[in-house]
């Protein structure tokens, strides 16, 4: 699955682009750049949560999860539907030697119930686990998100506090070209 780059390109001159909602101009190899520093910082909060989960996890938990990922897989479900039609075929087919485990399959019941009582809680303590790490990635996401728009806040203030100026320099402009006007007529 390829990653689609941060900005969107329209359809412009080679050289130039316009980041998606917004007049700004930018040319390829500044958004080459942004791409790489946006990727280079995704990867880099990845990486330190991935190395805060195996500093807070015992060996005990990752194999549990390794155990949770593979019972979750098409590959478990392959390989344990082949072993069942073996065990089956096996212990029905009369030419083959040593029926273990004759029609009712009592053995095979008991494994199946072995598996299925030890496969069970390993799953869900990595649930446990996977949500407990969710919840922290989702703090972290909200912290992002709350600076993000503590700083927005912030650059509309400015805009406001520029806003405000640019009214105070017409109305200046206004006054010293009407004084001007005035002043021109009476000489």
């Amino acid at each position: 699955m390829e990653k689609k780059p941060y900005f969107q390109w329209k359809k412009e001159p080679e050289d130039a682009s316009k980041i998606q909602g917004f007049d700004i101009e930018l040319n390829r190899e500044s958004t080459k750049r942004i791409d790489r520093l946006v990727d280079h910082y995704e990867k880099s909060i990845l990486s330190h949560l991935d190395e805060e989960y195996v500093k807070k996890t015992r060996w005990s938990d990752r194999i549990a999860d390794r155990i949770a990922f593979f019972g979750g897989s098409w590959k478990f479900i392959i390989y344990f539907a082949l072993f069942l039609a073996v065990w089956i075929t096996w212990n029905t087919l009369p030419f083959t030697p040593l029926h273990f485990d004759q029609a009712p399959y009592i053995l095979l019941n008991l494994c199946l119930s072995f598996v299925a009582a030890f496969q069970a809680p390993v799953i869900m303590m990595s649930q446990n686990r996977q949500a407990a790490r969710d919840k922290h990635e989702s703090v972290i996401d909200f912290a992002i998100n709350y600076k993000a728009e503590q700083e927005i806040d912030a650059m509309q203030s400015h805009l406001h506090q520029i806003e405000n100026e640019l009214i105070e320099v017409k109305q200046l402009l206004t006054a010293l070209a009407s004084q001007k006007d005035n002043g021109d007529g009476v000489e």
